[in-house]
């Protein structure tokens, strides 16, 4: 920075001769160069960052406001931890967005039993009515997503465990949708982490992505750091914004960001209300209203 500082101040003495004004534009863009590659700091840290993203729920709208704000952070490194489908009108075209940008995709437990045909099991935080509900809009995306559709969801693996090299240490990322074990397990922020934490120690894994519960959280622990990156499609954060995460990593630490991205809600209801879909999950998009906005 000093010598960008000595060449500004040197240009009016250059301003009488072309040769040198060339010289002084050459030798500053070089410098600037330098830096924004970052060669002109000793010790500048490698870093990778990685986008995570999860609980789409057939919200295409949704999915293309998250693509474009992690394209527009230069972060070309996108996962996926599932659940593509259900509860919103776009299910095929959910998959084949996440299918035509070549994004690696875990199974959720909404696409495992959508590909396998699956009972829908009522769970035990439903009521009645919101069971009612999830039956039906989960018995429409069985009848509506195609066949090849079903057969890509059903060929998804359980988990991905990414192992980066970063200057002379190496990081181990795993990507979950629910639990270590099981894809329906809810972990949520105050729960008890003690198990999962030893989990982790045994496997030497650094950091541990999950979804599910559609509330993301971030938890740092001595050498270990638990993310849930919350949900793109269907949130059940107070303002509903679409939801992802960026993991951090670099040889002092590793760490994450929340990152919440508007998205025409209301164009997402409508289409809901103007759907088969239960009239529920256009409701669920607008938490500070009590009636059907229709």
């Amino acid at each position: 920075m000093v010598l960008v500082l000595v060449l500004i101040i040197l240009l009016p003495i250059f301003e009488s001769d072309s040769f040198l004004i060339g010289l002084w534009m050459i030798t500053t863009i070089k410098i600037l160069g330098s830096f924004k590659r970052g060669k002109l700091f000793k010790g500048q840290k490698d870093m990778i960052q990685v986008a995570i993203i999860s609980d789409i729920h057939g919200n295409v709208t949704a999915l293309e406001e998250v693509l474009k704000d992690i394209r527009k952070r230069g972060i070309t490194q996108i996962f996926c931890l599932g659940d593509l489908v259900d509860f919103a009108p776009w299910g095929n075209e959910v998959i084949e967005l996440i299918q035509q940008n070549g994004i690696p995709c875990l199974m959720g437990n909404h696409d495992q039993r959508i590909a396998f045909n699956e009972p829908v099991i009522p769970l035990p935080h439903h009521n009645n009515i919101e069971t009612a509900h999830r039956i039906a809009a989960i018995n429409l995306s069985k009848k509506h997503i195609t066949d090849d559709n079903k057969n890509w969801l059903a060929s998804l693996p359980y988990n991905f465990e990414l192992t980066y090299k970063i200057g002379k240490i190496k990081r181990k990322i795993l990507l979950v949708h629910a639990g270590i074990d099981s894809n329906d397990e809810y972990i949520y922020e105050p729960d008890q982490k003690e198990m999962i934490l030893e989990n982790m120690r045994e496997r030497s894994i650094d950091v541990l992505v999950m979804g599910h519960t559609h509330l993301s959280y971030i938890q740092a622990y001595p050498n270990r750091l638990l993310v849930n990156c919350g949900s793109v499609g269907r949130s059940r954060e107070q303002h509903r914004m679409a939801t992802y995460g960026i993991v951090m990593l670099d040889e002092e630490k590793s760490n994450a960001e929340i990152i919440k991205v508007e998205y025409d809600i209301q164009n997402v209801a409508t289409a809901i209300y103007n759907s088969d879909i239960p009239d529920f999950y256009g409701d669920f998009l607008f938490p500070q209203q009590t009636k059907t906005l229709h």
